[in-house]
C-alpha cells in the first residue's frame, strides 16, 4: 500500500480524530494531516464530508471515510498486515464493537456536559460520567488492554479522552482516579506506547481551550 495517498481532515483536540491518529500510528501509514477551522468549514472538508460536515475524514487516494469509529474499522481492513485492532473471532468482534459504542454514546455526552452546566447538572453529569468509567473498568479487568494482550479497538476509542479528563476533574472539581483507579493506571499505562502519546495531546491545552469555549457559553 506504499503510493497510497492519505489525508487526515482533523482539529487538533478531537478526541474523535485522536482515535484516527492513533490508528494509523499502530498501522505505520503515513500521511499529510489537514488542520480544519470548524467556524469556518473548509471546501475540501464540505466536499469530504457533505452529510455532517465534521471531522474526522480520511481521504484515502481521493475518497473520503467518515465518523471516527468507521474510519478505524476501515483502517484495520485495509493495512491488516500490521496490528489488527479488531479481533479475528466473531463474538469478540461483537464485543468489541458494543464495547467501542458504549464509549462513543456515554464519554463525550456526558464529558460535554460536566464542562457545559453548573450545579445539580453537572452533579448529575459527573455521577454519569464515573458510573460509565467503573463500568469500563469492569470490562477492562485485570487485562493488559480491552482486547488482551495488544493495544484494540477499544483502546483506541476510549484513550483520547484521557487527555480531556484533567478539564472535567477542574472544571467538575473532582477525582476520577479516586473512583477509577484501575482505569487511570491502564490509560498511564497506554501512554508509554509513542503510538497512543504522539497522538494525544497536553491535557492543560486541552484545558485551556474547554475555558475558552465556557467563556465562550457565558460559563466562566
Amino acid at each position: 500500500m506504499a503510493g497510497d495517498q492519505v489525508t487526515l481532515l482533523d482539529y487538533w483536540s478531537s478526541p474523535f480524530g485522536m482515535r484516527v491518529r492513533i490508528a494509523l500510528a499502530e498501522k505505520g501509514v503515513k500521511y499529510e494531516y489537514s488542520e480544519q477551522d470548524l467556524r469556518n468549514k473548509s471546501d475540501l472538508l464540505l466536499q469530504m464530508n457533505p452529510v455532517h460536515k465534521k471531522i474526522p475524514v480520511l481521504v484515502h487516494d481521493e475518497k473520503p471515510v467518515c465518523e471516527s469509529l468507521i474510519i478505524v474499522q476501515y483502517i484495520d481492513e485495509v493495512w491488516k498486515d500490521k496490528a489488527p485492532l479488531l479481533p479475528s473471532d466473531p463474538y469478540q468482534r461483537a464485543q468489541s464493537r458494543f464495547w467501542a459504542d458504549f464509549v462513543d454514546k456515554k464519554m463525550y455526552e456526558f464529558g460535554r456536559k460536566i464542562w457545559t452546566t453548573k450545579g445539580e447538572d453537572q452533579e448529575a453529569a459527573k455521577k454519569d460520567f464515573i458510573d460509565s468509567l467503573k463500568l469500563l473498568e469492569g470490562e477492562l479487568g485485570d487485562k493488559p488492554y480491552f482486547g488482551g494482550e495488544t493495544l484494540g479497538y477499544v483502546d483506541v476509542a476510549l484513550l483520547p479522552f484521557y487527555c480531556w479528563f484533567y478539564a472535567y476533574e477542574t472544571i467538575g472539581n473532582f477525582n476520577i482516579e479516586a473512583d477509577c483507579p484501575k482505569l487511570i493506571a491502564y490509560c498511564k499505562r497506554c501512554l508509554q506506547k509513542e503510538s497512543v502519546s504522539k497522538s494525544l495531546k497536553d491535557p492543560h491545552k486541552v484545558y485551556d481551550f474547554v475555558v475558552m469555549l465556557r467563556k465562550m457559553l457565558g460559563l466562566e
